[in-house]
């Protein structure tokens, strides 16, 4: 009986894993292009101002990250209604309260 140690069975366990995030993303590419460009978009201004929020809790960046906030749960609403997914309930909540924020910020 053969047997892998650890330092041959890590690796392969991490290009398998690699190879799935990989297909995951090439299927949801080919299952809607469109939907994934507006999902990548959203993840980019989500994550960014995730990012702003967290550099600078101590004295918020509001005016950065709500709108980033704000963009990022249109945009997820807008991928979750072409995919017709049901996270549209939390996409749109999400939207419907960074819309409150950038009206408290920018507006009132």
């Amino acid at each position: 009986m053969i047997q892998m140690n650890t330092l041959t069975y890590k690796p392969i366990m991490m290009r398998k894993s690699a190879k799935r995030i990989k297909d995951f993303f090439i299927e949801s590419y080919n299952n809607n292009p469109k939907a994934f460009y507006v999902e990548m978009t959203e993840a980019g201004a989500t994550m960014t101002a995730s990012l702003v929020m967290s550099l600078t809790v101590l004295n918020p960046a509001t005016t950065i990250f709500i709108p980033l906030f704000l963009i990022g749960g249109i945009l997820g609403t807008v991928s979750c209604y072409m995919r017709k997914s049901s996270a549209i309930v939390l996409t749109s909540w999400f939207t419907a309260v960074n819309l409150w924020a950038f009206t408290q910020l920018f507006i009132v």
